[in-house]
């Protein structure tokens, strides 16, 4: 799968398609899903062209990789569903077809507000 400068959160990214925005850094951006599965359920995404997490891992910088990971805490805080301010939560992000993925930009699933369930079904 590459990269297509057209898909649904370039265009968010670009300001082209709106978003009820959770929060936003100089590397990530989170907002939540137009179609959620949980009670809570946000996404959060780097600011980067990155196809999958394995695009992301062999190709960001360092600084994005931190900028990722401490934008998926700080959403979790936000949300109230982080250790320090809830019962936890699910992160997700899927790879390419086998693992589900649907949109061609790396983004993380956050789920919680509710027992998440099963792993995988």
């Amino acid at each position: 799968m590459s990269y297509d400068e057209n898909n649904i959160f370039a265009k968010i990214l670009r300001d082209e398609v709106p978003c009820k925005k959770i929060y936003e850094d100089d590397f990530v951006l989170s907002f939540h899903d137009i179609n959620p599965q949980k009670k809570i359920h946000a996404l959060v995404i780097p600011k980067g062209k990155y196809v999958d997490l394995d695009d992301f891992s062999l190709n960001a910088s360092t600084d994005e990789i931190v900028g990722l990971l401490k934008g998926i805490n700080t959403v979790a805080k936000k949300l109230g569903i982080s250790i320090e301010t809830g019962k936890g939560y699910r992160a997700l992000t899927n790879i390419s077809e086998h693992g589900g993925q649907e949109v061609p930009h790396l983004h993380f699933h956050l789920f919680g507000g509710e027992r998440v369930g099963k792993m995988v079904e």
